[in-house]
């Protein structure tokens, strides 16, 4: 690995490294209750957050009073002793997923006054939580799953349709636990870290409605099962709002946010060497396009003689174009930048998902994204390779696997969204 590829992966370890539960997690963990501790933890950090969560308990309490259940992606479990471990599908449910929401409910729903309901959130629970609304099927919630992954629909605009069909999301588990004390402790991996988005937001009053929901679904023109469209047109599919009687007695607090892990690779860039050209932990957008926009700042900063690096996270969407390509937003992203940067020496970059999978099938050892330069190109082309032609099928693991540009980490038990780095260099 060269001086400038070594360098973007550290500081996507660093980044990554600062929302590690075990790093972020424990100084925000309240005091043992009374009664029972529950622990409840969804989405790709949960292992972890429940493994942190419990070496933090067990010597304060006897083990009889420590319950839970964590659920996670597949390849994402952690060996916990006291708290059961769940793996489940992402990004789209499998039946593990729906088995565990309805455990997750009857646990939250024996939870009494003197006890702790301990929420651990992080993004992949809409999908590793799912209980359907009543008259809908799992068939009607993976279903729907599918058609918000090929719409290029942002995340708080999938999670508004996902909250009006569920029976655990949107604050109905908070409702369920009520009277217990909630504590919600959350990693984000959302754009402005909205507790409501975070995870679909099971715990906290949610302010879409099923207007909201359906505008959504005409905007992206979803082909979904008839059924889901009568159930967002059943106001009993109305999720809690602000001032429900459910949240009296629960709290909510960030442990992990993008901002956090910028902070900390803007530190290393500075350390490096560098200026720092941080563009914010918010950035949304088709991939390709915003890979164009970089593109061409990186270039500009060159023309000016600067060294640089240029930061931004968020979350891209990627329109599906393509017949059976592979490769998440990450992964696009910087196809369409190595065609935008062709030929142009002294820019490289990295693009990769803080959770260790970007896109894929689902499986653990699917890539966190790719490594791209002004060569990469020009590289594919020499191995028969047509970058158009890969970026029109939404190929981009088959292309950069094919270069050995792929990054791959595996499972780094956390999820703080997308992390993107270019640094610019004299030609």
């Amino acid at each position: 690995m060269n001086q400038t590829r070594r360098l973007l992966t550290d500081l996507f370890d660093i980044a990554t490294a600062r929302a590690h539960p075990a790093q972020c997690l424990p100084a925000h963990l309240p005091p043992p209750p009374d009664g029972r501790l529950i622990v409840l933890a969804g989405g790709k950090a949960a292992g972890a957050m429940a493994e942190t969560a419990e070496a933090f308990y067990r010597p304060q309490m006897p083990a009889e009073r420590i319950a839970g259940l964590a659920v996670a992606r597949h390849g994402y479990g952690r060996p916990t002793r006291l708290i059961r471990m769940i793996e489940a599908g992402h990004p789209v449910p499998d039946e593990a997923s729906l088995t565990a929401a309805g455990d997750i409910l009857a646990l939250a729903e024996s939870a009494g006054p003197d006890d702790l309901v301990l929420a651990l959130m992080s993004g992949g629970a809409s999908a590793n939580w799912v209980a359907p609304a009543h008259g809908l099927s799992f068939a009607d919630k993976q279903a729907v799953n599918r058609a918000l992954l090929r719409s290029g629909a942002g995340i708080g605009e999938m999670n508004t349709v996902r909250k009006h069909l569920s029976r655990i999301k949107g604050g109905r588990l908070a409702r369920a636990a009520a009277p217990a004390r909630i504590v919600t402790l959350a990693i984000s991996d959302v754009p402005g870290d909205d507790p409501a988005v975070i995870g679909s937001g099971p715990t906290v009053p949610d302010p879409t409605t099923l207007a909201d929901a359906r505008a959504i679904v005409e905007r992206y023109r979803l082909d979904l099962p008839e059924n889901v469209r009568r159930a967002l047109n059943d106001p009993a599919n109305e999720s809690p709002k602000p001032g429900d009687p459910a949240f009296a007695n629960t709290t909510f607090a960030l442990v992990a946010t993008p901002a956090a892990s910028f902070s900390a690779a803007q530190e290393a860039v500075r350390d490096a060497g560098y200026a720092c050209v941080f563009l914010g932990d918010q950035v949304e957008g088709e991939a390709r396009d915003v890979a164009a926009r970089h593109a061409a700042m990186a270039r500009d900063l060159q023309r000016q003689g600067k060294r640089a690096i240029i930061l931004s996270g968020g979350e891209l969407t990627v329109t599906l174009r393509g017949k059976g390509g592979r490769g998440g937003p990450n992964q696009e992203y910087a196809l369409a930048l190595a065609q935008a940067l062709d030929g142009s020496h002294g820019i490289a970059a990295l693009a990769g998902d803080t959770d260790g999978t970007d896109g894929g099938g689902g499986s653990a050892d699917d890539p966190a994204g790719a490594y791209a330069d002004g060569t990469t190109a020009a590289r594919a082309r020499a191995a028969g390779l047509d970058p158009a032609v890969f970026l029109a099928d939404n190929n981009s693991t088959e292309f950069f696997s094919r270069l050995g540009d792929l990054l791959e980490t595996g499972p780094t038990f956390t999820n703080v969204n997308d992390f993107r780095a270019l640094i610019v260099d004299t030609p």
